[in-house]
């Protein structure tokens, strides 16, 4: 168990919506992003790279002539395997390396060519102009094989879970329902393209780098290049979203640190966006089976889960599917997950991930035993609601799914909804309502702060997290100055630094657990050092006090109940002669004896044309059991986003793949559909009155995550019970609701 931190202190900051410190910064244009560094950071004499992309799907290079670009102004060096320097690639040692298993993506040291689009050289010049000229020029040949890049290939050995006996009790089942979901592939599609500086210092590198976590590309770079892990130095203070795709460091991060090493000189390398559509990876597609097995009055006794999933050949990424195991109190489950390996590049991790792919088979086949059993989806889900977690065998810390289906109910009009699909319209519009449920783990991880109050009454915290969009400058700030009793204007957090103290990934909802608990942690006790500083000091007015009744408000000290016997932090330091205080905090949470989760439950209200089979969504609540929430208007921003989100999966998001040789066909935003605001309904989120002290000091349960899982079912689930027609498949288009 975490032992929250016990403070008398009055909690001004945290739980109000403080809009973001760094607001200004990002509307002025003044907030610098990965591709944006130059000559104003010292990289005077920057030169920019562009990657020559395979053609094929699968196979070898025969040639490489590169007379022809090389032959352009500007252009410095083509670089590819043939001119490559080998490199090292030791094994990523470190611990927290988020890399899967196998033989990673390396940069120009073979002639392979393991999908289409993989870099196969790279140009560099002295204008971003010149190398995309050159690049255009360079004439790859190849020995080409069909790639396999469908889900139609064999699978791998499965990954087993079981409890119970699932076959026999479905078979004895009084209901059995037997379906298959399919889950196109999905890309994150950030406003901000992957881009990296690299610069070389002797045997030191520095790359100002687009990254979901600091020590990933200094643990990556320096295992790539042979180097110590302290020769590697990672910037990046402002991410313009991820996602996920941030989460580990890409084979361009490599080539473009190859490419300075070389000229010596700094190098710039930003993807385009039909790269990012094979340079980075992507929410994988599955094809997802459910067996359930019920009895009439809606107890669900047998779940059986039979997935397959495309990874790539070389390294086998495998998403987090767990959600069927723990959201329904299920006797006998049984799940077989299969990878199937194609030639494809190597999927990650996308908001959401595995719990997300996971609801919307599981919460779409909840509510196809609802309409078959005439029983009111949200009944039916309290009526197997489990009082323990089954899949651990643990209690739950905190649960409170039923005020959320209570809440979304009662908010959203759910009373209003015709159980009889296709009986509500509006002209020539079908209306329908749905809803979800969905769970998300609270993770956790090691992280460290570092806080520095000076002279002057000001506070620095840092920690080498980032901010990919939640606003973690700002609600660190917030636990910072409550912590020290300072107002928000005192304190500064700092970011994007891979040389200050220890973060995991801002991925997987960890950082508002860990890293704001280090932050609380370290405030906590260098307040605690400024305390007894004071009651151990004669000249103090607050000398021989209880410390335990001091609490420190607008950077002042002062007894409970005597404001007027108090001081300052600078009246303290100017008196102690000390020209600050400082502390490092370390946060390590425990091994958990409790299940611990978010959990979400959405409500949508679509309209579908009944002659053209177009999907608006109306309106939509998400309704979360998200522990402690620091900042209501960043919460909000987290959860529109989410839903948002969510809403591209259900009705808009996939990949096209020609199969004859694995070309993305829709690798633009002009193809490959995205919400745009037109497609943005009225969307409200409601966070339930609760907190988990027992997952972190702080009591969040995180939020990022869960607020995409649940969201297409419930879309799902509404064009159902618009149109009575069952589509199995996302995303849900026209053609599947008129064919």
């Amino acid at each position: 168990m975490t032992t929250p931190v016990q403070s008398n202190q009055p909690q001004i900051a945290v739980g109000t919506p403080q809009p973001r410190v760094d607001g200004h910064l990002k509307v002025t244009g003044r907030a610098k992003y990965a591709a944006d560094h130059g000559p104003d950071d010292g990289l005077t004499d920057v030169v920019h790279a562009v990657l020559v992309e395979s053609s094929i799907g699968r196979g070898r290079i025969t040639g490489i002539d590169t007379r022809a670009a090389e032959a352009l102004p500007g252009v410095i060096r083509v670089i590819h395997h043939g001119n490559a320097p080998r490199l090292p690639y030791r094994d990523n040692p470190f611990p927290d390396s988020i890399n899967p298993p196998g033989e990673r993506l390396r940069a120009f040291q073979d002639d392979r060519v393991l999908f289409f689009g993989q870099p196969v050289a790279v140009v560099v010049a002295d204008t971003l102009e010149q190398a995309r000229h050159a690049a255009r020029l360079v004439e790859v040949r190849y020995a080409a094989e069909r790639p396999v890049t469908d889900l139609a290939g064999p699978a791998g050995d499965p990954e087993t879970y079981a409890r119970g006996d699932a076959e026999a009790a479905y078979a004895a089942a009084e209901v059995r329902l037997d379906t298959t979901y399919r889950l196109a592939r999905n890309h994150h599609n950030a406003m901000e393209p992957h881009a990296v500086v690299a610069r070389w210092d002797g045997d030191r590198l520095t790359v100002w780098e687009k990254t979901q976590w600091m020590a990933d590309p200094r643990n990556e770079l320096a295992a790539a290049f042979g180097i110590p892990q302290e020769s590697v130095r990672c910037f990046c203070r402002f991410v313009g979203g991820a996602f996920g795709c941030g989460g580990r460091t890409w084979v361009h991060s490599v080539i473009a640190a190859l490419a300075a090493r070389e000229l010596r000189r700094p190098v710039k390398l930003v993807l385009t966006r039909k790269q990012l559509y094979s340079g980075i990876g992507f929410r994988p597609a599955y094809e997802y089976s459910v067996r359930l097995g019920a009895d009439r009055q809606g107890r669900v006794s047998a779940m059986i889960h039979d997935v397959r999933g495309e990874t790539s050949r070389y390294e086998l990424h495998s998403d987090d599917l767990a959600l069927g195991r723990m959201l329904y109190a299920t006797p006998h489950v049984a799940q077989d997950v299969r990878l199937v390996p194609l030639d494809v590049n190597t999927p990650t991790w996308m908001r959401g991930p595995g719990w997300s792919t996971a609801a919307y088979t599981l919460e779409c086949s909840l509510d196809e035993l609802a309409h078959e059993l005439g029983i009111d989806p949200i009944e039916l889900r309290m009526r197997n609601e489990p009082s323990a977690d089954l899949a651990t065998s643990m209690r739950f810390s905190t649960r409170r799914l039923r005020d959320c289906y209570a809440i979304g109910a009662r908010e959203f009009g759910w009373d209003r909804r015709n159980p009889t699909p296709g009986a509500t319209r509006d002209g020539d519009w079908l209306i329908g309502m749905g809803m979800a449920a969905g769970g998300y783990p609270t993770e956790r991880a090691n992280a460290q702060a570092h806080v520095i109050l000076g002279a002057d009454g000001r506070a620095v915290v840092q920690s080498a997290t980032t901010d990919i969009g939640p606003g973690t400058t700002t609600s660190m700030a917030q636990v910072a100055a409550d912590a020290l009793g300072l107002p928000m204007e005192a304190v500064e957090f700092r970011l994007g630094d891979s040389t200050m103290p220890t973060a995991p990934a801002q991925a997987l909802a960890w950082t508002m657990a860990s890293v704001g608990s280090a932050v609380q942690i370290a405030c906590d006790e260098l307040r605690r050092q400024a305390v007894t500083l004071a009651i151990s000091d004669e000249r103090s007015p607050l000398h021989g006090a209880n410390p335990d009744d001091v609490v420190v408000r607008d950077g002042r000290m002062h007894l409970r109940g005597d404001l007027a016997r108090g001081e300052t932090y600078q009246e303290l330091l100017a008196r102690s002669g000390r020209p600050h205080l400082e502390v490092m905090g370390s946060y390590e949470p425990s091994d958990p004896t409790s299940s611990m989760y978010a959990y979400s439950a959405i409500f949508a209200e679509v309209a579908v044309d009944a002659r053209l089979g177009t999907v608006r969504v109306r309106r939509m609540l998400g309704v979360f059991d998200a522990g402690r929430i620091i900042n209501p208007r960043l919460a909000d921003s987290q959860a529109h986003g989410g839903m948002i989100g969510g809403i591209g999966q259900a009705l808009l998001e996939h990949t096209d793949t020609d199969h004859r040789d694995g070309r993305i066909v829709n690798a633009n935003l002009a193809d490959y559909l995205v919400p745009v605001n037109a497609d943005i309904p009225d969307l409200r989120a409601i966070y339930v009155d609760s907190e988990d002290t027992e997952a972190d000091p702080l009591g969040v349960k995180g939020l990022g995550e869960i607020v995409l899982v649940g969201v297409a079912p419930a879309i799902a689930n509404a064009v159902f019970n618009a149109t009575g027609r069952r589509v199995r498949q996302l995303p849900i288009t026209r053609e599947s609701l008129l064919g």
